[in-house]
């Protein structure tokens, strides 16, 4: 019975493809979701399917000459819904779902794929400009505004040529009002940086030591409040970034899960404090953040230093034997998810009790 209370995770849908995906994303606002990837000549394949009573059901496909690697609704309106995806060939193209022959929005200055993207619709909540970041192996990050043909608004890179290091994950965070937002971004050497897109300087850094593979803040619209990484070799860092302390920075904790490589973590939408990541043995482990007593105290000198919490694991799960390279939570539906391994499968997931957190 102690086990039953927990929440489980349940495989609801699984669905065989004949590409590998890369990525999946609910469509905001619907039962919708897309699969993102690629055939193996080559061409990128964005298909779109609907939850119904008879599982997932594919609605359309259309595919392109290259490799689609992943892909955000986050920089687009409820009304529009518009994908924005990052391709091998560097490219970053923004995308009608009804209308798909031609990107409403296209640029090539990337050298090299586009390892991660993310989004902000910032007309949505009233802070900033809708934007987009991507990070590249070319080792840069740049941030687009769709309203800005053909060029990125910010380009972050090495501060000398052949320095840069391969960037494979990137996220938004501290858009809480119309100035302030930061992009976070992590590198294949362990490096993870924080860049403020009002001084347009990098605020801060800290290596990891293992190769950092996802990174979410647990809300974008919100001043900082908690940061998570994932890395290679089974490592899950979780940062307090509401107080930097002057030299010790942001005080973090570690855990370590999955015996892999930790390929995603995403927060729930309806509660920060929990968060799902998946792992290269297609296992999934559910966390829970609890609080410290206070979160901030004084140093010798008196100086603001943040205190860290711990993170609990409340379920694991396993349902592939494969990586589970994508995750998206239903913004709509508690609990609802839908995830994307390499044996070329897609399933629905459904985790229970998540209401009694």
């Amino acid at each position: 019975m102690e086990t039953l209370a927990k929440p489980q995770i349940i495989c609801h849908i699984e669905k065989v493809l004949n590409y590998t995906i890369h990525d999946v994303k609910w469509i905001p606002a619907s039962a919708k979701f897309v699969a993102i990837g690629g055939k193996s000549n080559g061409a990128g394949v964005i298909e779109t399917y609907e939850l119904n009573n008879q599982g997932a059901e594919k609605l359309s496909e259309f595919g392109k000459k290259e490799h689609f690697k992943c892909g955000t609704f986050d920089a687009s309106s409820l009304r529009n819904r518009h994908l924005a995806t990052g391709d091998f060939q560097g490219r970053l193209q923004v995308w009608d779902l009804e209308n798909n022959l031609v990107p409403v929005y296209a640029s090539s200055k990337h050298k090299g794929i586009i390892n991660a993207i993310d989004g902000i619709a910032g007309t949505s909540i009233g802070c900033g400009a809708p934007e987009i970041v991507t990070g590249s192996k070319d080792g840069t990050v740049m941030v687009w505004d769709v309203r800005q043909k053909d060029d990125p608004v910010a380009i972050f890179k090495a501060a000398k040529e052949g320095q840069s290091r391969d960037c494979w994950t990137v996220a938004f965070g501290n858009s809480y009002n119309s100035e302030e937002r930061i992009v976070a971004a992590g590198y294949d050497n362990g490096d993870i940086k924080m860049f403020n897109l009002r001084t347009m300087k990098e605020q801060w850094s800290k290596c990891v030591k293992n190769g950092v593979v996802s990174l979410q803040f647990d809300r974008k619209d919100i001043q900082m409040n908690k940061l998570v990484a994932t890395t290679l070799e089974s490592k899950i860092i979780l940062f307090d970034v509401r107080t930097q302390h002057p030299t010790r920075g942001f005080p973090h904790l570690s855990e370590k899960a999955h015996e892999s490589t930790v390929w995603q973590v995403k927060h729930l939408p309806q509660n920060r404090e929990i968060c799902m990541t998946t792992g290269g043995a297609g296992s999934m482990c559910l966390w829970k953040y609890v609080y410290p007593d206070k979160r901030v105290d004084k140093d010798g000198d008196g100086v603001p230093i943040g205190v860290i919490g711990e993170l609990q694991m409340i379920q694991n799960s396993t349902v592939s034997g494969q990586p589970l390279c994508g995750f998206d939570w239903c913004k709509d539906k508690i609990g609802l998810a839908v995830c994307c391994s390499f044996d070329q499968t897609i399933r629905v997931l459904i985790t229970t009790k998540l209401n009694l957190y």
